[in-house]
C-alpha cells in the first residue's frame, strides 16, 4: 500500500491526506524531534506502552527508526478487559520491530486499587481510567528505572476532544505524532510500512470489553477530523461545516462540546492568582 492509496473511510467528508513529499518531511521531523528529546534529557532511550492499534504502532516504528530498535523498549500491558487480538498485533509489533518489549499483566495491580475502594467499582469510567493510568506508572517506572523517557501515542484529534485519561495515556515527555489528525496518522503509518491490516484497525481505547472510539464519539473519526479541521482549528463557522460536510447541526455541535469540556485536559491545572501582600 502506498501512502497515496485510499486510507480514508468510506464516509469521510474531507480529505486531509499529505502529500508524498509532506510525508517526508513529516517522518524526518518526527525522527529528529524524538531524538532531540532523548538526548535533550540525557537519557539513553525511550519507553512506550504498545496497545495493537494503529497510533502507538507508528509511534514505535518511527522510534525504532530514530534511536535504533536496541534503544526503544515496549510494554505491552493487557487487563482483563483487553481484546486478545490487539494483544497478540501489539506483541508482533515488537517483535517485528527487533525492539526489546515485556508483558506485563496490569489485572492483579487494578484488583487491589478496586478492593481500595469497592464503592468506585460500579462505574464504568472510573474503572476503565484505573486501567489507563496503571499503564502509565508502569510507563514511568520502567523508564526512570532504565534512564529513558516516555513516548506517547497521542495524535492531535484525541488532543482536541479529549479522548484521552487525564494523567494516563498523556502522562509522558512527548507526543510525536500530537500534531497530525487521525487521517493523517493513518497515512503515515502506511508510508513507513505499518501493515495494512493495522493502518485500517477499529480504534479502541481499551477500557472496557467491547469498547471503540468511534462508537463512543458517535462518529467516525474522518467525520471528527473534518469538523476539527474546518471549524476548531479553523474559522469556519457551524453553518458553514454543516453545508460544506454535509452534516448535521447536532454533529457539528457534539464535535465543538467535546473540545470545550475536555479544555482542562489540555492546560496545567489551575491555581489561584498570585495575592500581593
Amino acid at each position: 500500500m502506498t501512502p497515496q492509496q485510499t486510507v480514508l473511510q468510506n464516509d469521510a467528508p474531507l480529505d486531509l491526506r499529505l502529500s508524498d513529499e509532506e510525508l517526508r518531511t513529516i517522518e524526518a521531523h518526527i525522527t529528529s524531534f524524538i531524538q532531540s528529546i532523548v538526548d535533550d534529557a540525557g537519557a539513553t532511550g525511550a519507553v512506550l506502552g504498545i496497545s495493537g492499534g494503529i497510533d502507538s504502532t507508528t509511534v514505535a516504528y518511527l522510534a525504532a527508526d530514530a534511536l535504533g530498535q536496541e534503544n526503544v523498549h515496549g510494554l505491552v500491558m493487557p487487563s482483563e478487559v483487553s481484546d486478545p487480538d490487539n494483544m497478540s498485533d501489539a506483541e508482533w509489533v515488537a517483535t517485528e520491530l527487533g525492539i526489546p518489549h515485556d508483558v506485563i499483566e496490569i489485572q492483579p495491580i487494578a484488583e487491589q486499587i478496586f478492593k481500595a475502594y469497592p464503592e468506585a467499582t460500579g462505574d464504568r469510567i472510573a474503572t476503565g481510567n484505573v486501567y489507563v493510568r496503571t499503564r502509565a506508572v508502569l510507563n514511568y517506572f520502567v523508564a526512570n528505572y532504565e534512564d529513558s523517557i516516555v513516548l506517547g501515542t497521542g495524535n492531535r484529534s484525541e488532543a482536541l476532544t479529549g479522548y484521552y485519561t487525564k494523567y494516563g495515556d498523556q502522562a509522558v515527555d512527548c507526543n510525536p505524532i500530537g500534531n497530525l489528525y487521525k487521517q493523517q496518522v493513518r497515512q503515515l503509518a502506511a508510508a513507513i510500512d505499518v501493515p495494512h491490516e493495522l493502518v485500517m484497525k477499529t480504534p479502541s481505547a481499551g477500557m472496557w470489553v467491547g469498547q471503540t472510539d468511534e462508537e463512543e464519539m458517535g462518529l467516525s473519526y474522518d467525520t471528527v477530523d473534518a469538523i476539527l479541521a474546518l471549524h476548531i482549528d479553523g474559522e469556519l463557522s457551524t453553518d458553514a461545516v454543516v453545508r460544506q460536510l454535509e452534516l448535521t447541526p447536532a454533529e457539528v455541535e457534539s464535535v465543538v462540546e467535546l473540545y470545550e469540556s475536555s479544555a482542562h485536559k489540555r492546560a496545567m491545572p489551575p491555581a489561584p492568582d498570585t495575592v500581593r501582600l
